[in-house]
């Protein structure tokens, strides 16, 4: 026998043998208990979800600063460096700055343009004199801006500029959270700040009219107003929406991935029913006009042609009006403003109120 043929064997075999049974089936590897293999696994676990708390916590307590941002986009400025104190830079040299608090603790930045007539002797005057300018007879409009920037924005100065030209006083005001307001937007607040303004214009104005301009966002305050309102014995002296849309969900791009990926997400419900221009149009009896372009982006033409219908199923067509601008004119969402005939459709929409 080889050499190599030895060395293979086990000790204490002879040459041929095979390794018994008995002895083989000794060679087991130790089992581990049940109840060890448990707590182990619970430990792990235990591990595991202490990381995840750590972990989601900060992401938690933003959650509602990020739901927030979603519907308003209040924290995007533009323009990103400006004064909101000094309108006179924007060319707005009629247009006085001014605080109110419409509760302790919460200041909201307003700008008060006089009619265009009134420019020259607006030179130099103070907060009283404007004050005292609301009770000239002309009509007051309190405009109500869209989400995002402040009411700096170039198409809102636009709007503004507009009704001025036409010898309307404008109340510009940026909402809770917005530009130099302070405070935290959501429904309840705006809607309370814009009913506190309207009632703060009545008071100030006489026996002046005072009409609320909704763009966007702000169709939903102003329709949320309106109900308001007319809840507490108040009959708005007239609506204007422009751009308007039926609720938040839909006041967004309606892109293929929005439409499909968002709108049908779990939580869109969660933020984005709100503002329900839809369901206010069945309970208001205020006078209304719908101004819309044929190419807004944001909210079709459809929809606000299904608001206007819903409007005309409680009002009659002399209180409701819907004017719609063509498509080819490029003016989408924020664009209206630019039209020639703007000025004297809104004039005829309020000497007919």
């Amino acid at each position: 026998m080889s050499s190599k043929t030895l060395m293979s064997m086990p000790t204490g075999f002879p040459p041929g043998n095979k390794q018994p049974c008995s002895l083989r089936r000794s060679f087991t590897y130790p089992s581990v208990s049940p109840c060890r293999s448990k707590f182990w696994f619970w430990v792990k676990s235990g591990a595991f979800a202490l990381c995840a708390i750590f972990i989601m916590m900060p992401i938690l307590e933003e959650l509602p600063e990020i739901i927030r941002q979603r519907v308003y986009y209040h924290r995007i400025r533009a323009p990103f460096v400006f004064d909101l104190s000094h309108p006179a830079e924007l060319a707005l040299n009629h247009t006085i700055n001014m605080y109110l608090e419409p509760e302790e603790g919460i200041s909201l930045g307003i700008w008060h343009t006089v009619p265009d007539g009134k420019w020259k002797e607006a030179q130099g005057k103070d907060s009283a004199w404007y004050h005292r300018s609301l009770k000239d007879g002309s009509p007051v409009i309190i405009y109500l801006h869209g989400r995002t920037q402040t009411r700096a924005a170039k198409h809102r100065i636009g709007v503004v500029n507009v009704l001025s030209s036409i010898g309307c006083h404008v109340l510009s005001m940026d909402y809770r959270g917005y530009g130099d307001s302070t405070g935290k937007p959501t429904e309840e607040v705006l809607t309370k700040d814009a009913v506190w303004l309207q009632r703060w214009a009545k008071e100030h104005s006489g026996g002046s009219r005072v009409l609320i301009w909704g763009h966007s966002l702000g169709s939903g305050v102003a329709t949320n107003t309106a109900v308001r309102l007319m809840e507490q014995g108040v009959l708005v002296d007239g609506v204007i929406l422009e751009g308007a849309f039926k609720n938040a969900r839909r006041a967004e791009p309606q892109s293929y991935f929005y439409r499909v990926i968002f709108l049908n997400s779990p939580c869109s419900a969660y933020f984005c029913n709100g503002f329900s221009c839809q369901t206010n149009f069945t309970k208001m009896r205020n006078p209304l006009l719908f101004l819309h372009s044929e190419d807004d982006h944001l909210t079709t033409l459809r929809n606000a042609e299904q608001m206007y219908q819903a409007a005309l199923s409680v009002q009659d067509d002399k209180r409701v009006r819907m004017v719609t601008f063509e498509g080819s004119l490029g003016y989408l969402h924020n664009g209206l403003y630019k039209d020639p005939r703007l000025p004297t459709i809104i004039k005829i929409y309020i000497l007919l109120r």
